[in-house]
């Protein structure tokens, strides 16, 4: 099977269960699309599968580096690339999931990466300017530079600013010129959605679910491993607020409500990184049950590409 299935959307929309589910159907594997699941030991507030769900369902490019490790983008997507192909080789279907919209868009895009080696020293300068004057006055440089890609990047993300200005800088061409793209793959786009005040009350149960699995003893158990909270892997929603917590900078409620209303902040992102309006996309109400229509549509692409009476479903789930 060379073609491709990915299901993308904001956080909590129920991604992860429609996955399972497909996978279980179509006898496929899943490849995870999300930049915090790469690390080991984060496990609660990136909201990986269990174990469980990973013994039911093979999954990829989750736990592949240590929290201190450095991991960009043209790591995850060959990795990615190796994954995918290895499933396709062995004619399983590979099922691509994830809400972040870079890592999405590297493998179903095509996108051809810079190979841009790091430069300390500028690297260094844009970290001090964004400490004294603030992320948006390093965010304003980029969009003078490079407006394309600023489009894409959150202003709050300095490690992803600094890396397109430093590309920018090295090469002296924007970022955006330099991303060529060429699908790799035949790719179907399921998106999943649900009004913003469903999305918010999912959002708010999951931070809530977190807490009481021990959100806090995790980020406590990876200080004391010796893992700053510099670290870009500690940047991640939930660790960092928890961080914080832990080290008397903020009361256990406020940081749980920070915690909720940055990952609120976070879904309109991904929404506006994948836009609702985005033809390639099919788009679909969580609230309304998806998971008959999404089968429907997998089948009917997998047949149009194949031909085969071998594209049905390999079980018929009963409503």
């Amino acid at each position: 099977m060379s073609h491709l299935i990915a299901i993308v959307g904001p956080t909590a929309v129920g991604k992860s269960a429609l996955t399972i589910h497909l996978a279980q159907v179509f006898g496929g594997e899943i490849v995870s699309a999300d930049s915090r699941q790469v690390y080991r030991y984060l496990d609660i507030g990136t909201a990986k599968p269990s174990p469980e769900e990973r013994a039911l369902i093979p999954h990829h490019l989750i736990d592949v580096v240590d929290p201190d490790e450095n991991f960009t983008l043209a790591i995850y997507q060959e990795m990615a690339l190796r994954a995918i192909e290895d499933i396709q080789r062995r004619g399983r279907l590979a099922l691509l999931v994830g809400g972040s919209g870079l890592y999405v868009r590297s493998v179903i895009g095509g996108l051809r990466i810079p190979q841009v080696a790091p430069d300390a020293e500028l690297r260094r300068n844009l970290e001090e300017k964004a400490a004294r004057e603030g992320y948006r006055a390093l965010y304003e440089e980029l969009k003078h530079t490079d407006p394309a890609v600023a489009e894409r990047i959150d202003p709050r993300n300095v490690r992803r600013v600094i890396r397109a200005l430093e590309v920018c800088h090295i090469t002296g061409l924007p970022f955006s010129q330099l991303q060529s793209s060429s699908p790799f793959f035949r790719t179907l786009v399921i998106g999943l959605t649900t009004a913003r005040e469903d999305l918010y009350r999912r959002i708010d149960s999951r931070v809530d679910r977190m807490m009481e699995r021990g959100l806090v003893q995790e980020v406590k158990g990876l200080l004391e491993r010796g893992y700053s909270l510099d670290l870009p892997a500690m940047s991640g929603l939930g660790y960092k607020q928890i961080g914080q917590h832990l080290q008397g900078e903020l009361g256990l409620e406020e940081a749980v409500q920070r915690i909720k209303y940055e990952t609120h902040r976070f879904a309109r992102h991904q929404y506006a990184w994948f836009r609702l309006k985005d033809e390639n996309i099919h788009w679909f109400g969580v609230r309304n049950g998806v998971e008959e229509p999404v089968r429907s549509l997998i089948q009917g692409f997998i047949f149009k590409q194949t031909g085969i009476e071998s594209a049905r479903p390999l079980n018929r789930t009963k409503k």
